[in-house]
C-alpha cells in the first residue's frame, strides 16, 4: 500500500496470512478531512467474511498459544523494530487519514512502540502464582492462560494507537486477534498489517477485517471470539457489554469523556493556559483525554484564566497539517474527522447559544485557504456556563471548551463527580493539601496535577470511571494481562512411592 499520493486503491482483508478482496458488498470513500481528496476505498465486509477470518484466528490459536512466550515476543521486538523504521511514515499517514497534526501524529506512533514494547516483557509480566505447602504435602499454584480469539474494535481518533492498547498483549499471552478498524480512517492497520506480515508471525495470528457495523455485530455474535476490546462512545459501549453478556464474552468498552480541568487561584497562570491549549486543542479536541470543560475557583480566578485562555485560543494555527509552512509546528490544529462531525459540532454551539451561555470566542466559518473542502473550525469558547447544560453534559468531540466558575475546592469536585463521565481530570494548583484532596475525591480514571492531559505511560492502566468505561479491567499494561488471560488454579499432592 503506497501511504503518498498515489492511485486510489480498494483495501483488501488481512485473514490468515493473506490478503483478500471481500465480496462486492459494497465500498465507503475514505477522503482526507484536510483536503476532500479520495485516499482509498474501503470494503463493507458482510457477517460471513468476519467469521471466515475468525475461523483463521481460531485454527491459528493452538499452535500460537503453544508457542514458548519469549518466541511470541521476539516476533514483537520484529515489529517494534519495524514500527522504529517506518515511524515517520505511519505518523504522515495518520496525518493524511485522520487530520491531526504531525507532532501528534508522532506521538501516537510512539504510544504504539512503547506498548509493543511493554508486550515484550510477558515473560514477566504473565507469570503465575505458586503457595508451596498449602496444606499437608499440598502446593498450589495459580496459572495465567490464552483464552483464544479476541476482537477489537477501532475507533477513528487515534488509528494506530488504540489497537495497540490491546492487540500486543493479546498476542504476547498467546491469544489470535482480529482487528477491525474504523472504516473512516483505515489505512493505518492496513500499513500495520503489511508489518506483521514482514515480521513472519504464523498465518491468522493477526488479522483485520474491514467493514461497518456489520461487520462489528459478527464479531460480537461469533462464537469463537472470547473476548471484546472496543474504543467509541459510551452509548455503544453500552451495546457493546450487553451484547457481549448474552454470549459469554469478556469486554472491555471505552466510552464517552468530557474531561475537567480545574483552575485554582495558587496556579501558575502563564503554564496553565499553556498547558490548556495544548490540552484543549490537540487533535482538534478529538481524543478521549482532550479536556473540553474548565472550572475556575473564585471569581478573580474566572476572570483572569477566562481572558487569557481565551487571547491564547485565538493564536491557535488551523491549518492542513500537512502543510509544510506549518507542519513541524508544535501546536497546530487541524480539522475534525468529517463533514457530519463538523455539522454535529456546530448544532451544539448553537444548543449552548440557546442555552444561554456565552459565545466568548466562536470558532464558526473558519475557512483554510486552498481547503475549502476540509471539515475545519476554529476555536469556539463559552463563557457562563453552568453545571446541567446540555453543551457541558454532552462530549462534543471538537474544538469547543465550556468554562464554569466554582465558590469553591469542594464545589469544583462536586460538579466534576455530578458529572456522567469520568475518564480523566486534573488541578492546577501549587498547594499539596489540594492536590491530594483532589486525586482522592474526584470520581476520574485518570487523574493530573498540573498535567493537562493525564494520559498514563505505557506501562500504567488506561481507563474511566462511571460511563467512561463498561469493563471491570483497564487497557494496557500489566491490567492487559488480566483480561487477555484466565487463571486457572492448581491443586496438587503426590504420594511417594511405595
Amino acid at each position: 500500500m503506497s501511504i503518498e499520493n498515489g492511485p486510489v486503491e480498494e483495501l483488501k482483508n488481512y485473514a490468515g496470512g493473506e490478503w483478500i478482496a471481500p465480496e462486492r458488498h459494497g465500498l465507503l470513500d475514505v477522503r482526507q478531512p484536510s483536503t476532500g481528496d479520495l485516499l482509498a476505498r474501503v470494503p463493507l465486509s458482510v457477517a460471513a467474511e468476519v467469521h471466515r477470518t475468525i475461523g483463521r484466528a481460531k485454527e491459528a490459536f493452538a499452535e500460537w498459544s503453544a508457542t514458548p512466550v519469549a518466541r511470541r515476543c521476539e516476533l514483537l521486538w520484529q515489529l517494534a523494530n519495524r514500527l522504529r523504521e517506518h515511524a515517520e511514515d505511519l505518523a504522515r499517514l495518520v496525518t493524511r487519514e485522520n487530520g491531526k497534526s504531525l507532532p501528534d501524529a508522532r506521538a501516537e506512533v510512539k504510544r504504539a512502540l512503547e506498548n509493543t514494547e511493554v508486550a515484550c516483557g510477558m515473560p514477566v509480566l504473565q507469570q503465575g502464582d505458586k503457595l508451596v505447602g498449602a496444606s499437608f504435602d499440598i502446593d498450589g499454584e495459580v496459572l495465567r492462560v490464552p483464552l483464544g480469539v479476541f476482537g477489537m474494535i477501532a475507533p477513528f481518533n487515534f488509528p494506530l494507537m488504540v489497537p495497540f492498547w490491546f492487540f500486543p498483549y493479546a498476542l504476547a499471552t498467546g491469544n489470535t486477534c482480529v482487528v477491525k478498524p474504523s472504516e473512516q480512517v483505515p489505512l493505518s492497520m492496513t500499513k500495520l498489517a503489511e508489518l506483521i506480515d514482514q515480521c513472519g508471525f504464523p498465518p491468522g495470528v493477526f488479522n483485520i477485517v474491514h467493514g461497518d457495523r456489520r461487520a462489528a455485530e459478527a464479531l460480537l455474535d461469533s462464537p469463537d471470539v472470547a473476548g471484546i476490546s472496543f474504543v467509541g462512545t459510551s452509548r455503544v459501549g453500552r451495546i457493546i457489554a450487553a451484547r457481549s453478556a448474552e454470549t459469554g464474552k469478556r469486554f472491555q468498552a471505552f466510552g464517552s469523556a468530557k474531561n475537567h480541568l480545574v483552575a485554582m487561584p495558587d496556579a501558575k497562570l502563564d503554564d496553565m493556559v499553556r498547558n490548556m491549549i495544548t490540552s484543549c486543542y490537540g487533535c482538534a479536541g478529538q481524543r478521549c483525554m482532550a479536556s473540553s470543560a474548565i472550572i475556575c475557583v473564585g471569581d478573580e480566578t474566572c476572570d483572569n484564566v477566562s481572558r487569557r485562555f481565551i487571547e491564547a485560543s485565538q493564536q491557535v494555527v488551523v491549518a492542513d497539517p500537512l502543510d509544510p509552512r506549518v507542519a513541524d509546528e508544535a501546536m497546530v490544529m487541524g480539522p475534525v474527522i468529517s463533514a457530519r462531525s463538523r455539522q454535529f459540532i456546530l448544532e451544539m454551539i448553537q444548543t449552548g447559544l440557546d442555552e444561554g451561555a456565552t459565545l466568548a470566542l466562536d470558532g464558526r466559518g473558519l475557512v483554510v485557504p486552498g481547503c475549502e473542502r476540509g471539515h475545519f473550525l476554529g476555536p469556539s469558547v463559552f463563557t457562563g456556563v453552568r453545571p446541567g447544560m446540555k453543551i457541558h453534559q454532552t462530549e462534543i468531540f471538537g474544538p469547543v471548551v465550556v468554562i464554569l466558575k466554582a465558590g469553591s475546592l469542594d464545589e469544583a469536585i462536586r460538579i466534576i463527580n455530578d458529572h456522567p463521565y469520568g475518564n480523566g481530570a486534573s488541578i492546577y494548583t501549587q498547594n499539596g493539601y489540594y492536590a491530594r484532596r483532589f486525586k482522592l475525591e474526584v470520581r476520574a480514571g485518570m487523574i493530573g496535577i498540573n498535567v493537562g492531559i493525564p494520559a498514563p505511560v505505557a506501562p500504567l492502566p488506561f481507563g474511566g470511571l462511571k460511563a467512561s468505561l463498561m469493563a471491570d479491567t483497564k487497557a494496557q499494561g500489566k491490567a492487559a494481562i488480566h483480561f487477555f488471560t484466565e487463571q486457572k488454579i492448581i491443586t496438587e499432592r503426590y504420594w511417594p512411592e511405595t
